[in-house]
């Protein structure tokens, strides 16, 4: 009986500091989270309403190209399970930060959105399009590194 005297207030006071340590780190978990949220995201998701209204019109039935926008944009054909759209994507994010006002970055999901995928031919992942104000837009297929963006970016779609 002595030592369950003994040890019952060690156990009780081991079990609160342990519940407010917990607490603790539930509430930074919450405040990183939030900070997350509160982060500005540039990069756009798009799905077909907002790409016809946007980028083209999908259901015009002719083959004419016409560009929407009032700037050059990139489009990221990607996919979640796919591991190099999940790399360039923060590379994305830097370069829509960077040419904020300046460009557009949209990006598609081929899951969601299979009509706009096949509309431009996205057989492999990541795609992406580029789409200067006047002119045919441009494929490039892979990550593409970000150094070669920002040079892409520079000469063909800001020039």
């Amino acid at each position: 009986m002595r030592i369950l005297k003994t040890i019952l207030p060690v156990l009780l006071i081991a079990g609160s500091v342990t519940a407010c340590s917990a607490r603790s780190s539930q509430r930074e978990k919450t405040d990183k989270l939030e900070s997350k949220v509160e982060n500005k995201k540039y990069v756009i998701p798009i799905g077909k309403d907002e790409f016809n209204k946007r980028v083209a019109d999908l259901s015009d039935n002719t083959k004419e190209w016409k560009y929407l926008g009032d700037k050059p944009s990139i489009i990221d054909f990607y996919a979640d399970w796919c591991v190099y759209c999940r790399k360039l994507a923060p590379v994305l994010e830097e370069l829509a930060a960077e040419y904020d006002g300046k460009l557009y970055i949209y990006k598609v999901d081929t899951e969601k959105e299979r009509e706009i995928a096949a509309a431009f031919g996205v057989r492999a992942l990541p795609t992406l399009l580029f789409i200067p104000i006047n002119g045919e837009p441009q494929v490039a297929q892979g990550a593409v590194p970000k150094e070669d963006l920002k040079r892409f970016i520079d000469s063909v779609l800001l020039k």
